[in-house]
C-alpha cells in the first residue's frame, strides 16, 4: 500500500523557518522523482519543488533561494526546508511522488499539511 505521510507544518511568523518532512512507503523511493506542491485558498495548486531520482533540483520563482528540497534514500523521505518564510507562503503543502511501475505511470499524493504565516 503506497503512502505519503507529510508533517512539519504549523504556524510561523514572517521571517521564520519551518522543515516540512515527507515519509513514503509502499513504492520504490529511489527511483521517483519527488515533489512538493502547495495550494492556498481559492487557487490552484502549484508546484514548489522537485527533486529526480538523481537528485537534480527545481524550484518555483516564488521560491528560490528560501525553500530547498532534499531527500534521503535510506529513510524514504523527502524534505523542505523553508526559510524567510512570508505570509504569501501560507498554503496546504502537498507531498507528491511521479515515477513509473510495470510500465504504467504513477502518480501518488499525500493528505497534506497546513503551512500559516503571520504575525
Amino acid at each position: 500500500q503506497v503512502q505519503l505521510v507529510e508533517s512539519g507544518g504549523g504556524l510561523v511568523q514572517p521571517g521564520g523557518s519551518l522543515r516540512l518532512s515527507c515519509a513514503a512507503s509502499g513504492f520504490s523511493f529511489s527511483n521517483y522523482a519527488m515533489n512538493w506542491y502547495r495550494q492556498a485558498p481559492g487557487q490552484e495548486r502549484e508546484l514548489v519543488a522537485t527533486i529526480t531520482s538523481a537528485a537534480d533540483t527545481n524550484y518555483a520563482d516564488s521560491v528560490k533561494n528560501r525553500f530547498t528540497i532534499s531527500r534521503n534514500n535510506a529513510k524514504n523521505t523527502v524534505y523542505l526546508q523553508m526559510n524567510s518564510l512570508k505570509p504569501d507562503d501560507t498554503a496546504v503543502y502537498y507531498c507528491n511522488a511521479k515515477g513509473q511501475s510495470w510500465g504504467t505511470r504513477r502518480d501518488y499524493w499525500g493528505q497534506g499539511t497546513q503551512v500559516s504565516v503571520s504575525s
